[in-house]
């Protein structure tokens, strides 16, 4: 079969080949959608958009949980010609305007949850809602019945040209408003060539569907491999339900962010901790005894027979058991992405049997750019340029990347387009880089965040924060502060189960503040900023710290919704603890981390 030219193309291949194959599916299939109802779906709703005026490059929303509406809805759209693009379901009425002023749709689709904020934020735009009977609004039952008799479905999608847009990505503007990311039918397909290239692939590989869709990653992971490798999606639309999508889907191919990575671990941690004490003792041993044969495995030094053996005895024993335990026992391709991943936590899972492959890559160029992959790993990097990829590094060590992927451009914004790939085609990522003899690629952090203090000592506040991270589960998040400041201090954030856990443990309330201002959790989270201080330069070590009795949520004011920080609107907001954190005599609530 020759190669496709256009995700249509890709999507009517595999419906022909396989139609009553499943899908898109929910866990426990409630919901569960061969690929001929798929591809029938797919073109009622093509039919019931053209109807509604939506023409070839017209742009269309979508505000959606993860379920298999959302694949219908874009799938649809794409073999009409039209531009599908996701918004993340937290943003605010104001957010939302921006982001539909600048697409310029005239249809959203979404469902009865989110209909308040798209009605706040004022966009003059037809609603479509999943669910039937929602007043003011047409359902997508209506929608895919009402396409007219005469549209000819064949030769929208077959003229669907490889440079037409295939999504818009709206970044999730760390740094000020979102940037609509333009990608064409030809970028897509070049991602996957690169995924071809790195990992195995396989036609009708099981996906898991949690992170939003809004976000590259997901796109590829589940939207795009379903139609362009056959892949089978299972939707969590309740992210807090992930546990129960891996236990019932046990993926193939599977991408978390660090974070979610390290609630797994915190999982296990908590698991093995309410074990009688012979038990941890076992599950110590063979953690461990993994972490030691893989380490080897992957320095590729020669393992020693007695730890062969006992790494052999682990695994059965021990190791296996954690694996399914996750979910993630027929998993080939574990993928952590999308920001920077402790070492400590990837030697874990590496540990466990899981390998995990860091990759590297942004929405500007559609998701990838460099990779571990089998065979090519070295753990605290992100890998190799991946295939059709370069990479380079401009006189101040900020990392550059060429390929074909790079997006067609800015929505509406050509001057940051020129900012961003300049006439070489090369793309300015804003991440400063360094890439060793064998080509792989460190991420030092980005270029804006650094921190440089007062005696001009340039600091990753990304390496100091992981550092601290990896010392304890307990830790949701943590923001090195310093910039033009004489030492490094931090706020402290506790991972929300963790800290109900805490809790109950201690016998106090479950409120944040009850659990910060306990003196065993601060004692708890003294000793893994000075474990992690131990790991760090003396320059670099944190000094002082506060717990902060608070929680961040995906989208809110301290975080993006794929749980990068926003650095500027927290030191805007913690600006009087920040302060404390300097002050001749601080507060209680600042803690000296006895370095």
């Amino acid at each position: 079969m020759s190669s496709p030219e256009t995700l249509c193309s890709a999507f009517q291949d595999i419906a022909a080949r396989q139609p009553d194959l499943v899908a898109l599916r929910t866990p426990g299939d409630a919901v569960s959608l061969r690929w001929r109802e798929y591809a029938d779906r797919v073109r009622g709703v093509a039919g019931g958009l053209a109807a509604l005026g939506v023409a070839r490059g017209d742009t269309v929303g979508i505000m959606l949980s993860n379920r298999p509406e959302f694949h219908v809805v874009d799938a649809g759209a794409l073999h009409l010609g039209a531009v599908p693009f996701s918004v993340y379901n937290t943003l605010a009425a104001e957010q939302l305007a921006y982001v539909f002023a600048n697409a310029g749709n005239s249809v959203v689709i979404t469902e009865e949850q989110f209909l308040p904020v798209v009605r706040a934020c004022g966009a003059d735009v037809t609603v479509v809602c999943v669910e039937d009977g929602v007043e003011g609004t047409m359902s997508l039952r209506e929608l895919e019945g009402s396409g007219a008799e005469d549209f000819d479905f064949e030769a929208a999608w077959r003229a669907v040209d490889p440079e037409d847009l295939a999504t818009i990505i709206y970044t999730s503007g760390t740094t000020g408003p979102p940037k609509g990311v333009e990608l064409t039918h030809k970028n897509v397909l070049s991602v996957a060539d690169a995924v071809k290239h790195a990992f195995e692939i396989r036609h009708g590989d099981r996906v898991l569907s949690f992170l939003p869709s809004a976000h590259i990653a997901d796109r590829v992971v589940s939207h795009y491999s379903s139609m362009l490798f056959g892949s089978v999606v299972t939707s969590v639309a309740d992210p807090k339900q992930l546990a129960v999508g891996l236990a019932d889907c046990h993926p193939h191919v599977f991408f978390a962010v660090p974070r979610v990575w390290q609630k797994f671990k915190l999982a296990i941690d908590s698991a093995l901790a309410a074990e009688p004490e012979k038990k941890q003792k076992i599950a110590g041993w063979a953690i461990r005894t993994g972490i030691k044969h893989v380490k080897l495995t992957l320095e590729d030094k020669p393992v020693p027979a007695l730890l062969k053996v006992q790494h052999a005895i682990a695994d059965k024993l021990v190791l296996s058991k954690l694996r399914h335990k996750l979910g993630l026992d027929e998993c080939r391709v574990a993928v952590s992405g999308a920001a920077a991943i402790p070492v400590e936590t990837m030697e874990f899972f590496w540990g466990l049997g899981i390998p995990v492959y860091e990759v590297w890559g942004m929405s500007e160029t559609a998701g990838m750019g460099t990779s571990c992959k089998p065979g090519h790993v070295k753990l605290g990097t992100v890998g190799v340029a991946t295939y059709g990829a370069e990479v380079a590094l401009a006189e101040d060590g900020e990392l550059l990347v060429r390929c074909a992927s790079v997006m067609r451009g800015y929505r509406k914004d050509p001057q940051r387009t020129a900012e961003t790939v300049d006439h070489d085609g090369w793309v300015h990522t804003g991440d400063i880089g360094v890439i060793d003899a064998d080509g792989f690629v460190s991420i030092v952090d980005r270029k804006k965040e650094l921190i440089i203090n007062s005696s001009g000592k340039n600091m990753s506040p990304t390496n100091i924060e992981n550092a601290i991270k990896a010392a304890s589960s307990v830790i949701g998040q943590v923001v090195a502060i310093g910039d033009d400041r004489p030492y490094v201090t931090a706020l402290v954030v506790l991972d929300a189960d963790a800290a109900a856990g805490l809790a109950a443990k201690l016998g106090v309330s479950d409120s944040p503040s009850a659990v910060a201002e306990h003196e065993k959790v601060r004692e708890l989270v003294a000793g893994a900023v000075r474990e992690g201080n131990a790991k760090l330069s003396r320059v670099e070590q944190v000094k002082r710290f506060r717990i902060l009795p608070a929680t961040w949520e995906p989208g809110g004011d301290e975080l993006t919704p794929t749980l990068k920080l926003r650095r500027k609107p927290i030191a805007r907001k913690y600006t009087h603890e920040i302060d404390d954190l300097y002050a001749e005599s601080p507060s209680p609530a600042t803690v000296n981390a006895g370095t």
